[in-house]
């Protein structure tokens, strides 16, 4: 597989502050001294149907303030979680203006959806706080806010080697399938482009609403339609559905490869999704069965905290991303300046569970490794076990 790429630079930055709007305007909040905490305002879906990646971010920090502490710097760090109930922008958005103004935030942190992602940005902006998105995966997340840096992942990012590939395995005629709102739209389009450049055709490309509970009828067009491959991306958490679906209906017995994000492929469902993943390759930055130490000792410490919960990649968007704000802060000297500290995020980098990542200088988007993976049964389960890597891959973009 091609180990390098030149796509177009980006970069997502951390953002989520806001305050109170007052005559159309945020007004700024006082800065904290020294002697404050410094508090870090994660909102994030603890409720309704993505309530599994909340789940998920929240262990993943609680997890990291126990192996690294509570004080940075000389300064304690707080933690306050608020749940949005999954898809409701505007309540992503009042809970960020109540962070800033009553809370007094330094970092706003957490997004587990791109338009929940967008309703928090312009608080952000006006406020001048770093907003972590540690979740939210659209490309165009980072432009809506200079105040934006991003430790997740973005579908393009994740897509465009799934695509070369597929190509390099011979697949010549494809379908997509993707869920209908900013990501899948974003990982259809790379699909699309890097796959018809290599000479390879798509039949159709299908989009499905968001919350959708029943996927036969787009299943049936796949099936009359009898391509080579079916690419898909379903959110984390509507994975299981998708593919019991698909071999239900008998798409496998055809001989349609299932090619999917790792999002399809969730490592905390995985059990649950059972020996149909078994097979089924897709391509991530992050599995729970990635082969190095530190995250054999991720796994098993977050295994421990869970009560025997498997980590996914958006608790690692999560746990990357408190070791992004701890970091940027040492550097700092303790000082949360919302402008300082964005500064201080830029260029950083370290060695994570999922590999070696940094932020980018420029873009504050999130550089690092995407990984191909099958569906192996190792021992009584099944987990996405990667066999091919491409190295530090930037963000493509979405032309």
């Amino acid at each position: 597989m091609t180990k390098s790429y030149d796509p177009r630079r980006r970069q997502v930055m951390l953002t989520g502050a806001a305050l109170a709007v007052t005559g159309g305007m945020l007004p700024f909040a006082s800065f904290a001294t020294n002697n404050d905490p410094i508090k870090i305002g994660v909102i994030i879906s603890m409720s309704g149907q993505f309530a599994s990646t909340g789940k998920q971010v929240a262990s993943a920090i609680e997890l990291y303030q126990k192996q690294h502490g509570t004080t940075v710097a000389g300064r304690e760090v707080q933690v306050i979680v608020r749940d949005d109930g999954g898809v409701a922008p505007d309540a992503t958005r009042r809970i960020a203006q109540e962070m800033v103004t009553r809370d007094k935030v330094d970092v706003l942190a957490g997004f587990a959806l791109t338009p929940l992602a967008y309703a928090a940005a312009p608080i952000a902006t006006q406020s001048k706080t770093p907003m972590v998105v540690m979740a939210a995966a659209t490309s165009a997340v980072v432009d809506r806010s200079p105040y934006v840096v991003r430790t997740g992942f973005t579908l393009p990012q994740v897509t465009q080697p799934l695509s070369q590939w597929a190509n390099a395995q011979g697949i010549k005629k494809a379908m997509t399938f993707v869920s209908d709102y900013g990501p899948g739209i974003d990982a259809e389009k790379v699909f699309v482009k890097n796959f018809e450049e290599a000479g390879g055709e798509i039949i159709e490309s299908i989009r499905a609403p968001l919350m959708n509970p029943d996927y036969a009828p787009f299943l049936k067009r796949v099936k009359d339609n009898k391509p080579e491959a079916l690419f898909v991306f379903v959110p984390s958490g509507e994975g299981a559905a998708f593919i019991k679906q698909f071999y239900e209906r008998g798409l496998a017995d055809d001989g349609i490869q299932l090619i999917c994000t790792g999002d399809v492929l969730d490592d905390d469902l995985m059990n649950s999704i059972g020996d149909v993943a078994v097979g089924v390759v897709s391509s991530h930055h992050y599995s729970a069965a990635h082969d190095s130490e530190k995250n054999q000792e991720y796994v098993k410490a977050f295994k421990e905290l869970t009560g025997g919960t498997r980590p996914n990649f958006h608790s690692v968007g999560a746990y990357d991303g408190m070791h992004l704000i701890y970091q940027a802060l040492e550097k700092t000297g303790g000082n949360s300046t919302g402008p300082e500290l964005l500064e201080a995020m830029k260029g950083l980098s370290w060695e994570s569970v999922r590999g070696p990542m940094s932020i980018h200088p420029e873009t504050r988007d999130v550089v690092q490794n995407v990984y191909i993976r099958r569906g192996e049964k190792v021992g009584d389960e099944v987990w996405n076990v990667e066999f091919d890597v491409a190295e530090q891959v930037v963000d493509p973009g979405v032309e």
